[in-house]
């Protein structure tokens, strides 16, 4: 039996998410101490900057009487300014400190200075409860809340109330429709063509966008811009499916977390919406992987019926011959219009 990915679009979960650093770093944030998603849970300072100062030429002298005025040695912390070596006095010739670091080597007629770096802060991502700290690299964070998966975001990470700004799953996102009304918001929108649209967001500013789809050439402004998109379904023309529509539709005014960043399937994490307060009981969340089974809820994520949702009817022993002439392990799904068409199981993903 084929394992089957999984997609969760919930009105009611809870659920942990594990946020790390890529190295080793400082840990702010304590167990028990609840957390906003642009709240920072962890820092470090990565790929330290060095810079070589020819003290020799910048007193215009020897290397050895370079080295005979210096004042400062290895190991010494320095602020911007700091006098690193010459005669002091008024109108003596001084070599400072251009930034602030520590004096890794002094010597020869130079200083090999490690400059401080500006620290990679990590966000919490998940409004909810820091319940465990992972050495120095993170946070294990449980939220409980409505939750919707993308396929795509751009990076970026904020939270605000949401507002719908799409009245059907296939409607286009329009410049005319963001005033500034949606100032601080998170839009909801349906498909954005056009890159107006994202820039004339970003001067209102909102918080945040959730789209059902988007055109592929505007992915470049959408990774230079603030504020966090996600896509649920994919690039093109994609209509957003019924599930998660009625959710995000039902949603008016609600709380959105947006955590937008990029999918990926080796390291578990993919974009996600979290709704505040949701209106069913919530149950734990199904992380693992699954087998096909005829009554699922699928999803379709290939054309020519991507993005619609069906339900599992039955499932075709052996191989199935294609319109395409492949053949490959299928089922028949029965769409949400009534239609049972044969889709290949790698063309499927499980709703949950």
């Amino acid at each position: 039996m084929m394992h089957a990915s999984i997609t969760h679009i919930l009105a009611g979960t809870s659920f942990r998410r594990e946020r790390l650093l890529p190295m080793n770093g400082r840990v702010v944030v304590r167990r028990g101490q609840l957390v906003s998603p642009i709240d920072v849970v962890a820092e470090a300072v990565l790929s330290p900057e060095h810079l070589l100062l020819d003290i020799a030429r910048g007193l215009d002298t020897s290397a050895g009487e370079a080295d005979r005025l210096l004042q400062c040695k290895a190991g010494d912390e320095v602020g911007e300014g700091d006098i690193l070596a010459g005669r002091l006095g008024i109108g003596r010739r001084v070599v400072r400190a251009p930034y602030p670091g520590r004096v890794m080597v002094a010597g020869e007629g130079q200083v090999l200075l490690q400059l401080d770096g500006q620290p990679q802060e990590l966000k919490a991502g998940y409004p909810g409860l820091v319940v465990d700290q992972i050495g120095e690299r993170g946070v294990i964070i449980e939220t409980t809340g409505a939750l919707i998966q993308g396929v795509w975001g751009n990076g970026h990470i904020n939270y605000g109330l949401l507002s719908t700004q799409t009245a059907t799953p296939d409607a286009l996102l329009t410049v005319e429709q963001l005033d500034v009304s949606l100032r601080g918001t998170v839009i909801f929108g349906g498909i954005c063509r056009d890159e107006q649209v994202l820039r004339a967001a970003e001067d209102l500013p909102v918080r945040g966008m959730v789209l059902a789809s988007m055109d592929s050439a505007l992915v470049p402004l959408a990774l230079r811009l603030n504020y966090p998109i996600v896509l649920i379904e994919g690039f093109g023309h994609l209509p957003l499916n019924t599930q998660a529509y009625k959710l995000l539709a039902s949603s008016e005014r609600r709380e959105a977390a947006i955590n937008a960043e990029p999918w990926n399937r080796l390291a578990g994490t993919r974009p996600e919406v979290i709704l505040a307060a949701p209106s069913q009981a919530a149950r734990p969340l199904h992380v693992t992987g699954t087998d096909f089974s005829p009554g699922q809820t699928v999803r379709v994520v290939s054309r020519p019926y991507q993005g619609q949702v069906g339900t599992l009817a039955a499932l075709q022993p052996g191989l199935s011959r294609l319109p395409s002439g492949l053949s490959a392990p299928s089922a028949d799904v029965r769409l949400e219009n009534g239609e049972t068409v044969l889709i290949p199981l790698a063309n499927l993903e499980i709703l949950i």
